[in-house]
């Protein structure tokens, strides 16, 4: 998964995984973080997700980290938003009000760009990611999030065997296997649906840092 791929996909516009409503299992489950509702909220690899709108309106400042620059302005000109240009040193990007966006690499993002950050949403950055990078993914949210981060992650498991990701299958084990070493996990919900014409079931996590 080079960047390549992504930066192709946003110019494609072939952006499946985009939605176009607030995703339903953030709305039924935010509350479960036991969060006071002014955290900072980092969303990685937000896309031009309309979840980070709904976050604001809750209250919360949101650090959005995406790749492709692309998506970051499909982001502004869709909700009709006016930004200024980010200033710092490893990523470009946008300042408007409660929400910072970096464009660039998730991975260059440090502990000392995290301080504020309360809490994590992960609908679309685990399952983005080949299993070969979602243990360096894994280790890098440990290095940069203050020590009790709670994050609401959203996963699906299907056979990977009839339909190719990404979105990828992300199991059950596999998410135990990546954070409950140093963390607290607890499934809260699942849901089956079908994907393209094959069985598959979302599962949300709370994860504790």
């Amino acid at each position: 998964m080079q960047a390549e791929f992504w930066h192709k996909m946003w110019d494609s516009g072939v952006v499946g995984f985009h939605q176009t409503e607030i995703n339903a299992f953030l709305q039924q489950h935010w509350s479960r973080l036991d969060l006071k509702g002014d955290e900072t909220v980092l969303v990685p690899l937000c896309g031009k997700s309309l979840d980070m709108l709904w976050l604001k309106e809750q209250g919360h400042e949101v650090l959005g980290v995406e790749l492709s620059p692309k998506a970051l302005d499909e982001f502004l000109s869709e909700n009709h938003i006016e930004a200024q240009p980010v200033q710092h040193e490893r990523f470009c990007g946008y300042e408007l009000g409660a929400m910072t966006l970096l464009c660039g690499d998730f991975f260059d993002l440090s502990q000392a760009d995290c301080t504020p950050v309360k809490a994590v949403y992960d609908r679309a950055a685990i399952v983005a990611l080949p299993k070969s990078m979602r243990q360096a993914y894994a280790n890098h949210l440990q290095k940069i999030l203050p020590e009790g981060t709670v994050c609401l992650m959203v996963t699906m498991e299907y056979d990977e065997s009839e339909l190719a990701g990404p979105p990828f299958s992300v199991s059950e084990d596999e998410i135990h296997e990546l954070f409950a070493a140093c963390c607290e996990v607890r499934k809260v919900s699942e849901q089956g649906f079908n994907r393209k014409g094959v069985e598959a079931i979302e599962k949300v996590y709370v994860i504790r840092f």
